[in-house]
């Protein structure tokens, strides 16, 4: 039902929806035993600030906000040292906190989202995404895999060592 689906920049009205579907991932990451996340970041202020930015993107399901991420075209500073080697040089897009609603876990909402994300990036000539995690957030592992982003070395991202991954989306 992807084109029920559609990705759009997030607004001041999506910050409540945000944050709750946010609590909901810091919650999850917490029972899965995760220190991602578990100490005041990503914040309310965070959004708020990905928003003003035009960061801050939402993916809608029958006009109902189901899942975040923040998708910045530029540069991300922690990406430039890095225990590995990146897939290219070029221009990139990053992609942070990813977050899906509750109530629309387990269905590939998140795989969806990267889709979205993907064709995104492709429509502003834009043909390499980057984006790292923690070493144990296997849900976003699970994901990235199946979008086929290559493991390219580790990344310190909030002062903690992070998996870093990049897709080319154009040779």
């Amino acid at each position: 039902m992807e084109e029920l689906m559609n990705l759009r920049l997030a607004n001041p009205e999506d910050i409540d929806t945000i944050w709750d579907i946010l609590q909901d991932a810091i919650a999850q990451r917490k029972r899965d035993g995760s220190e991602q996340w578990q100490h005041g970041y990503p914040n309310r202020q965070i959004i708020e600030e990905d928003i003003q930015h035009t960061h801050g993107y939402v993916l809608i399901k029958e006009n109902q906000v189901i899942a975040y991420a923040a998708i910045v075209f530029g540069i991300e500073p922690a990406y430039a040292d890095i225990k590995g080697k990146w897939l290219s040089q070029d221009t990139y897009v990053v992609v942070h906190r990813v977050a899906t609603a509750e109530a629309f876990k387990g269905f590939g909402i998140a795989t969806k989202l990267f889709q979205f994300i993907e064709a995104l990036s492709i429509s502003k000539g834009v043909f390499s995404i980057k984006v790292d995690t923690n070493f144990d957030n296997i849900p976003m592992l699970r994901i990235l895999k199946k979008r086929h982003y290559l493991h390219c070395g580790e990344i310190i991202f909030g002062g903690a060592p992070r998996m870093a991954f990049e897709k080319l989306l154009r040779l």
